[in-house]
């Protein structure tokens, strides 16, 4: 077994989803899809919605953003619309071979060839892609398959040709081919917590997160794991309870969330959303901060630049004040039309996506100072909940429909024309 150092530290969940109520269940639909050209469009009205905060109201999930030339409500039972001069976007759907319920968590490509990537997410469902991700189908680990666990594959990461799956009940796969084969690495049972998100840092070099807060870092391959917190969060909170960070004696052990910055600094969500952490390497343990902000923390992330972005819940948006961290954030309206913000990710330091409840997805080419609303999932009535950007010219955006409370993904694939067209 390998040899694990007790410790507490974190996770990477895919934002928590507004709370609705039941719907009944239309016909199935799961998509990708793909903007393969962006042109200008005509403004029409559109609906706004007055439903509470982070509450999804039926009335809304249909849009009349007649403009955009397909509809991408369904995938079996509209017909395509005839297509015009004046279009957004032009979006080819596929497929996704899951069933219902199914809840896409993590997407990664492998470095050396981006036709070829994985999807992952709960069911045990494991998707493979070799054409970009026009096309998936099921992905079959026999080193997964040989006990009797309905896994939960939380996070993937690739580094050259090695590559790292985690997930819960505890499991940890490794590839050096690319993905062509997985071995299963034995865990000791002594893990604090699940994994919930790993990195891959280098040749059979990775980092390692669980649900409790724990960091782990390993140089062959995960058959040693060294601890990087030598304190627990609970621990930590415990000691600065005193020093006034508001909410930390309601601390439940877990994280809400926790995105890591692409030079190894971490920002996590407590549970309630009452304050968040961090932790930069060689710290010994995570730093607690008050939020300075009423409302209660959605979500967190770095910015390009090295500053962080900070969701509330409700649907605002903050940025703080110069790069590193800092307690020190200003609010950016944002025309969310009173739905949940979720997620934020960063194609450029000048360019970013948000997504968010309803089919909320905004878009920033000024690093974030000005947001305008994009239209090209107006018809889509799904949350969309975590926006990844493989490189600068391909992103996706994991999203849940809400009529059938399956998964899908919205794909976006750029060029540099379609970059310099789109305003």
């Amino acid at each position: 077994m390998p040899n694990l150092q007790v410790t507490d530290c974190s996770s990477l969940f895919a934002p928590r989803l507004p709370h609705r109520p039941p719907l009944t269940t239309l016909p199935h639909s799961r998509f990708i899809a793909k903007a393969a050209s962006l042109q200008q469009q005509q403004q029409q009205p559109h609906l706004h919605s007055a439903s509470p905060p982070s509450i999804v109201n039926r009335r809304h999930l249909i849009s009349q953003a007649a403009s955009l030339s397909l509809s991408l409500t369904t995938l079996s039972t509209l017909p395509l619309p005839a297509k015009s001069e004046e279009v957004l976007s032009e979006w080819e759907r596929v497929v996704l071979p899951i069933d219902p319920g199914v809840v896409l968590l993590d997407i990664a490509f492998v470095p050396d060839d981006l036709n070829h990537g994985f999807l992952l997410g709960t069911r045990q469902t494991i998707l493979e892609t070799k054409d970009g991700g026009n096309t998936w189908v099921p992905r079959s680990i026999p080193s997964a398959e040989d006990e009797d666990f309905n896994y939960r594959f939380n996070s993937i990461s690739f580094k050259g040709k090695e590559g790292w799956i985690v997930g819960k009940p505890a499991i940890l796969l490794y590839t050096s081919d690319a993905g062509e084969s997985w071995e299963r690495i034995p865990l000791s049972a002594q893990l604090p917590g699940d994994m919930v998100y790993i990195k891959a840092t280098g040749e059979k070099s990775a980092e390692m997160v669980t649900d409790q807060g724990a960091i782990y870092v390993t140089s062959n391959r995960g058959y040693n794991w060294r601890a990087a917190v030598q304190e627990t969060v609970s621990a930590t909170l415990n000691r600065t309870v005193s020093s006034g960070i508001s909410g930390a004696s309601y601390y439940t052990g877990t994280f809400n969330t926790v995105n890591r910055s692409p030079d190894g600094r971490y920002v996590a969500v407590s549970s309630r959303g009452n304050f968040y952490l961090t932790w930069e390497p060689g710290q010994p343990f995570w730093q607690p901060h008050n939020r300075a902000i009423a409302r209660r923390i959605q979500n967190m992330g770095w910015r390009a630049d090295g500053g962080l972005w900070l969701l509330v819940r409700g649907g605002g948006l903050f940025l703080s004040k110069g790069t590193g961290i800092t307690e020190d954030f200003e609010e950016v309206p944002v025309q969310s039309r009173g739905f949940g913000i979720l997620d934020v990710g960063y194609r450029s330091e000048d360019e970013a996506w948000a997504a968010g409840g309803s089919g909320v997805l905004l878009r920033t080419t000024n690093g974030g100072k000005s947001w305008i609303r994009d239209k090209a999932a107006d018809n889509i009535a799904a949350n969309l909940y975590s926006v990844k950007f493989i490189n600068d010219k391909k992103g996706f955006v994991l999203a849940v429909i809400i009529h059938t409370r399956c998964s899908t993904i919205l794909a976006i694939l750029y060029s540099w024309f379609t970059l310099l067209s789109w305003w």
